[in-house]
């Protein structure tokens, strides 16, 4: 085992050096975040006035920012579906973001090692469909319960009308490892369960997010808090949890349970990292990006190990399908963190603005900063005083704050690309290659 410091370790392997903070071991470990560090070195440099650190085996290109005349080195193959029509690399201050919702042809794509033919891509959600088929009447049948007032509460999320995004992460991830290791394409019943599991959490999250944030609209329609109360809300998320904790235990494999229980452990953490900031501002991008792992990505990321465990007994195959699914996952709340500035209310199901009013500085604030210092006192004060949440929403909107997140996203999105084409090539790997593009182009 390296005596290095973790930090140190990775970002060995990126091809730079940057100054180690005093991180604690566990958290930097725990979160995969060399990345991070690499970010803090782009961070440090301005953002906009040097080269983005690589990731992997990024080719190394110039971020976006204003004023910048120097021509980029010229792209390669692997990046050919971002710069065909978009370009993150020369993005001007007056350029719109919404590019990535008119990005929407399918024949730029290609994955990182070759490009890929229309013909292979196929629609993830089309082609999870058949192992996601009843899936909330069978995550119902685990929320069995005598008290019909708890009952309504847990069948009021588990609607049938949500997209079931990481289920279908799950069961693509599934299906792909069992491809690559015995060429099966079926999906194990213990595999399903992840993905009911998966859901169950997120879900659980959801409704101890909205009594923490004393939110009153998610997904279009009123918070469980709002109708039944706070205190009732956090039991039904709880008993949730332990439906879930149960389905868990019944796969009697104590290395899943170890897995996905670590989830439902960051997602503990990254509530108190959320609730709490640095006033250090090169530390705050460090300390966002732990928050997103642990609140968005590791979910995502663990219960794609999981499945990868329960279908190949390669280590390697399991630390592609976890790589996969973390990168996605801290791409997904990106894009989030972004449309919050950019998406009206009525589209995006929840009021915009909302990070700025909990007091919270994500991705495009923290980037809006380095135009705008006199942001710094509001995010300490997370955005208390009278007009802050006004005037800080009006700096990250002058700034190129949404463009340099979105760039940023983009990069994880590729890292995941990278991750998942070491597979064996199947139609449910190039559709999680395909799904990198969707989270990139969702508008809510």
């Amino acid at each position: 085992m390296s005596s290095r410091h973790p930090y140190q370790r990775v970002t060995a392997t990126l091809g730079f050096r940057v100054r180690v903070a005093a991180v604690p071991e566990g958290g930097a470990g725990a979160a995969g975040l060399g990345d991070t560090m690499a970010l803090r070195w782009w961070w440090r440099c301005g953002g906009s006035s040097c080269r983005a650190p690589p990731l992997g085996s990024l080719p190394r290109l110039r971020p976006p920012g204003p004023g910048s005349r120097t021509p980029p080195p010229a792209p390669s193959a692997a990046m050919c579906h971002f710069i065909q029509r978009s370009s993150p690399l020369s993005f001007q201050k007056n350029c719109n973001i919404f590019w990535r919702f008119h990005h929407t042809s399918a024949s730029h794509l290609c994955s990182c090692s070759k490009t890929v033919s229309d013909e292979k891509y196929q629609d993830p959600f089309q082609l999870g469909r058949k192992d996601l088929k009843n899936l909330y009447e069978d995550i119902k049948k685990e929320l069995l319960v005598s008290t019909a007032e708890l009952k309504e509460m847990c069948d009021y999320y588990f609607d049938g009308k949500g997209k079931a995004f990481r289920p279908m992460i799950v069961v693509l991830m599934a299906r792909a490892c069992n491809i690559h290791h015995n060429n099966s394409r079926e999906v194990q019943a213990s595999q399903r369960s992840v993905a009911i599991i998966a859901e169950m959490i997120h879900t659980a999250s959801l409704v101890h997010d909205d009594v923490i944030d004393d939110a009153n609209s998610r997904r279009g329609k009123m918070t469980v808090n709002q109708i039944w109360g706070e205190r009732k809300a956090v039991l039904a998320g709880d008993f949730i949890l332990s439906a879930a904790s149960v389905a868990l235990a019944r796969i009697g494999n104590t290395t899943i349970i170890s897995v996905l229980t670590q989830v439902i452990e960051d997602l503990v953490r990254g509530e108190f990292l959320q609730l709490g900031s640095k006033e250090n501002e090169n530390e705050r991008f460090a300390h966002y990006l732990e928050k997103t792992f642990k609140k968005t990505a590791s979910l995502i990321a663990n219960s794609c190990k999981a499945v990868s465990i329960l279908g190949c007994p390669d280590p390697k195959v399991h630390e592609i399908a976890y790589q996969y699914g973390k990168n996605v996952g801290i791409a997904f709340q990106l894009i989030d963190d972004v449309l919050d500035f950019t998406s009206c209310a009525d589209h995006l199901g929840k009021p915009t603005a909302a990070d700025l009013k909990l007091g919270l500085a994500t991705g495009p604030v923290l980037f809006a900063c380095r135009q705008f210092p006199e942001m710094n006192a509001m995010i300490m004060r997370r955005f208390s005083k009278p007009g802050d949440v006004e005037r800080a929403r009006k700096y990250v909107l002058q700034s190129d704050g949404v463009q340099q997140t979105t760039y940023l996203a983009q990069r994880y999105c590729h890292e995941a690309t990278r991750e998942i084409s070491k597979l064996r090539p199947s139609p449910e790997r190039e559709a999680l290659i395909q799904l990198t593009e969707m989270v990139l182009m969702r508008d809510k």
